[in-house]
């Protein structure tokens, strides 16, 4: 993470790209009230954007109130911090802020448990709604899970309510369940996404686009298409992603998103699996190929059929070479870059080797995959062949937590989190 620095107009500019990484509202809603629109959001959110911080000193004042959300549970923490230095305390009561916040974190816990009844528990010891941007809330970012802590900024919490219907909590609470970091970590929460609303199979779409347009829906850069060229007001502070939301849906096109988010449900599941098994795994794999994506489409190419090409021998061979030559490539985790290995071994498959179909090319992809990683006994092998590598990725990933229980900004209980996460890993 980077400590952001700024002044208070490029930080309204920044909240203009708020939040398409968190995002999830109730079950298959098809309508926003008729009272939200992007106009009242942004009266809602203009007193909200977060406030610059001198030398990024934290506030030292914070209003805390220490709530159960169940009868059997540890109260959790629900923190405001410069409640009164960031002058909140203007225009709310705030306990009552607090006592809203433990409802919502109860519809939302009861829901991701219906959704995913297999998690026996979500360690949410503590939530702070934070009014300012730093390493840990980045203005990008405006909510994020860090140990055991749920941090949310008031845009946020205003974005979910009028908007997403609490998606975003929902979102960060599955984070909080997960084992280590890294890239597959999103890849299920987003999978819970799209299982909450189908609207988010577009709003998400990198995660699933590959496997939906080959084994469900051909035509789906349509609906692509149609979603992203609806008008924009820029000059809001309402996130695009949020506008284009709240615009209507077809009601066709928003049914055959559901009809193919049903037939992925076992797929999410095993990708959910997966990672909480796997999770290193997992994780070094997705960033190794630079694609987020991969552990679904391993799981795709496992149990779906994959559909025929009439290819020669030949051009098989030397496609599923390019795509080894790609894939076994390290400078992702080991200098930092962000290329993905599929979309570069895609483009040479169709200029050098001639292969001028899409679906062509996305069926030697998934035959690669199945051939890599599912065995002879039908189970899926999440094998990592450089095991230096791997073990200088996880230590890295570990090196970085403790990086953050170094930042003045973390609270105990999140280096104490921390700290546990780093002695399971």
């Amino acid at each position: 993470m980077t400590a952001y620095r700024t002044v208070r107009g490029r930080l309204i500019i920044a909240c203009a790209v708020i939040f398409w990484i968190s995002t999830l509202p109730n079950l298959f809603a098809q309508s926003i009230p008729a009272s939200t629109d992007a106009g009242e959001l942004h009266n809602l959110i203009q007193p909200h954007l977060p406030h610059p911080l001198a030398e990024d000193n934290q506030p030292v004042d914070t209003l805390d109130v220490a709530i159960a959300l169940n009868q059997n549970a540890e109260p959790v923490v629900f923190s405001i911090p410069g409640f009164h230095s960031l002058g909140c305390a203007k225009c709310h009561e705030g306990e009552s802020l607090h006592l809203k916040a433990a409802d919502r974190m109860r519809r939302v816990l009861a829901r991701l448990k219906a959704i995913q009844p297999d998690l026996t528990a979500v360690p949410l010891r503590q939530y702070i709604i934070q009014s300012w941007s730093d390493a840990l809330l980045a203005p990008h970012q405006l909510a994020h899970a860090t140990f055991d802590t749920i941090r949310i900024s008031p845009a946020a919490i205003l974005i979910d309510d009028k908007a997403y219907q609490e998606a975003t909590h929902l979102h960060e609470s599955l984070h909080l369940t997960q084992k280590f970091v890294g890239p597959a970590n999103e890849l299920e929460a987003y999978g819970l996404n799209i299982i909450s609303d189908p609207r988010f199979l577009i709003l998400n779409f990198p995660y699933f686009e590959d496997v939906v347009k080959t084994f469900f829906m051909p035509d789906f850069h349509l609906v692509l298409n149609d979603f992203f060229s609806r008008p924009v007001k820029e000059k809001l502070n309402v996130p695009r992603e949020v506008q284009w939301f709240l615009s209507p849906f077809s009601a066709e096109q928003l049914e055959q998103l559901k009809q193919s988010i049903e037939k992925m449900k076992p797929l999410l599941s095993e990708v959910s699996r997966l990672n909480r098994e796997h999770p290193r795994e997992s994780a070094y794999l997705s960033e190794q190929a630079g694609n987020p994506a991969l552990l679904l489409e391993i799981v795709a190419a496992h149990h779906l059929p994959i559909p025929a090409s009439s290819i020669s021998t030949e051009t098989r061979r030397k496609a599923f070479e390019l795509f080894e030559l790609q894939m076994n490539k390290t400078d992702n985790t080991r200098l930092g870059y962000k290329v993905n290995r599929k979309k570069e071994a895609l483009l040479f498959i169709q200029h050098h080797l001639k292969v001028t179909a899409p679906i062509t090319r996305l069926a030697l992809y998934f035959q690669l995959l199945k051939q890599r990683f599912v065995k002879q006994d039908g189970k899926i092998a999440l094998e990592v062949k450089e095991q230096e590598e791997f073990k200088a990725y996880t230590l890295s990933k570990i090196e970085g937590i403790r990086k953050m229980i170094n930042y003045k900004g973390l609270s105990k209980i999140e280096r104490e989190a921390a700290q546990k996460l780093i002695g399971r890993n």
